[in-house]
Order: C-alpha cells, then sequence, then structure tokens
C-alpha cells in the first residue's frame, strides 16, 4: 500500500511558475514510477509526466519544455515544476504511483486526492 498526498496547486497567472509535490508513504518508495496526471473541469484525465526510480522522464507533448517532473527517494517525495503556465493548464492535479511504468490511467496503483491548479489570463 502507498498513501500520496499532494500539495502546492494554487491559482497563478498565465507566464508564471508553480511547483507541486507529492509525498508517499508506506511500500518502498523506489519500487514505484510516480506519474503526474491531471483532469480539466468536464473531461478525462490525462498524463502529464513520470519519472521513474533512477530518473528516466517521459512527458506529454503539451507539457515538454514548461515542466520539470523530479523525484527525492531520500525522502519520498516527487514534485512537478511547472513554468510559463497556460490557461490551457487550469485542472486538478493527481500525483499516482505504479509498478509498470505506464502512462495509462488504468494501470495507476495508487493516487492522491488531487491539487487544484488554475491558471488566469
Amino acid at each position: 500500500q502507498v498513501q500520496l498526498e499532494e500539495s502546492g496547486g494554487t491559482l497563478a497567472q498565465a507566464g508564471g511558475s508553480l511547483r507541486l509535490s507529492c509525498s508517499a508513504s508506506g511500500d518502498t518508495f523506489t519500487r514505484y514510477t510516480m506519474s503526474w496526471f491531471r483532469q480539466p473541469a468536464q473531461d478525462q484525465r490525462e498524463f502529464v509526466a513520470h519519472v521513474n526510480w533512477f530518473g528516466i522522464t517521459v512527458y506529454a507533448d503539451s507539457v515538454k519544455g514548461r515542466f520539470t517532473i523530479s523525484r527525492d527517494n531520500s525522502k519520498s517525495m516527487a514534485y512537478l515544476q511547472m513554468n510559463r503556465l497556460k490557461p490551457e493548464d487550469t485542472a486538478i492535479y493527481y500525483c499516482a504511483a505504479d509498478l509498470t511504468g505506464s502512462i495509462s490511467v488504468p494501470d495507476q496503483d495508487y493516487w492522491g486526492q488531487g491539487t487544484q491548479v488554475t491558471v488566469s489570463s
């Protein structure tokens, strides 16, 4: 079992930056690929980025070059640094953990409760 808790979501201006944090507890953190997903209002949850235990990252095209995912295995933390924010980045952002490195929503083993990011134009 893994418990995930996100923090850092807030209201931001377009062009600004935010950093989201995900705290993990329970099972061995390094077993899991850590991912960020997001769900805009009245839309489906979508993959944003993930990082495996030794630091290999994958990004959605919509955030490539603007967002950076990272993890600190010593603290069981994952982060999402979001730069050059756009109004279309507005969504609930979820942290997720899975054993397979999948970018698919149904394949994730554990989810956090989500944190709201709102970007004003």
